[in-house]
């Protein structure tokens, strides 16, 4: 009876943590660049004192849908979308190098260009600060910047830094808690020459809103399933119960 109830409640609060994967995969059906989280169930065998007569389930998620999303024309000349595999380089709120999809960028007041999260943008010399004041802004495909100062003429187009475009390989990488990709093995990945960006366009979330409600319906059915198992766990212990009393 213990087997059964127990099976049955580790599916239920392992089916939240699915439905918690999937809220957020919907919730981020329009963030730039977002990639979807994967989810998968296995049973795990539970150790302790005495046999390992026990199991339980367990909801993972073995990595994330590296597919990429939509690319979306906004005629913006600070908007690049990665064309195919790559990544663009950021730096994350502890310093480290790290890297994203999302490629809407700007720059503060001080020129230090960011994305639309605000992390900076990592140049081949750290991060990028472009020299102000600026009066246009041209990203190659290749990530390299070219600014024309203001009051300058408009053939006067300057090379001031290139974005470091890296592709280590999808399967290399993991999901941070802040969003933003790392190797698994650590450390930073080389600039790839050959990964490159289309100006003027941003990529789109690769969420299929579609598919990640069909999901969420299931994951509660199953919920709802290992709530009614609990019950019956229940009326037949109270039945065995009634059983011993009448012995």
């Amino acid at each position: 009876m213990d087997k059964f109830l127990y099976v049955a409640m580790s599916g239920a609060k392992q089916g939240m943590n699915a439905l918690a994967v999937s809220a957020n995969n919907l919730a981020n059906a329009n963030t730039d660049g977002f990639k979807a989280d994967m989810t998968q169930a296995r049973s795990m065998q539970a150790f302790g004192e005495g046999l390992p007569s026990r199991v339980f389930s367990m909801i993972e998620s073995p990595g994330s849908n590296f597919a990429s999303g939509p690319i979306v024309t906004t005629g913006r000349n600070l908007d690049v979308a990665v064309k195919g595999d790559g990544w663009i380089a950021v730096q994350a709120a502890d310093g480290s190098e790290a890297y994203t999809r999302a490629g809407s960028l700007k720059f503060d007041s001080t020129g230090l260009l960011v994305n639309s999260s605000n992390r900076p943008v990592m140049g081949d010399a750290g991060p990028i600060v472009l020299p102000l004041p600026i009066e246009h802004v041209e990203i190659a495909a290749n990530g390299i910047i070219s600014v024309r100062p203001q009051g300058a003429t408009a053939e006067v187009i300057e090379e001031v830094a290139r974005i470091k475009l890296v592709n280590p390989g999808n399967n290399q990488m993991m999901r941070g808690e802040d969003g933003l990709f790392r190797l698994m093995a650590g450390g930073n990945a080389p600039t790839d020459p050959n990964v490159a960006v289309e100006s003027g366009a941003v990529e789109g979330s690769n969420v299929n809103p579609v598919h990640e409600m069909v999901a969420m319906i299931e994951i509660q059915r199953q919920y709802e399933m290992q709530v009614k198992m609990m019950k019956n766990a229940e009326e037949i212990d109270r039945a065995s119960t009634s059983l011993m009393k009448i012995s």
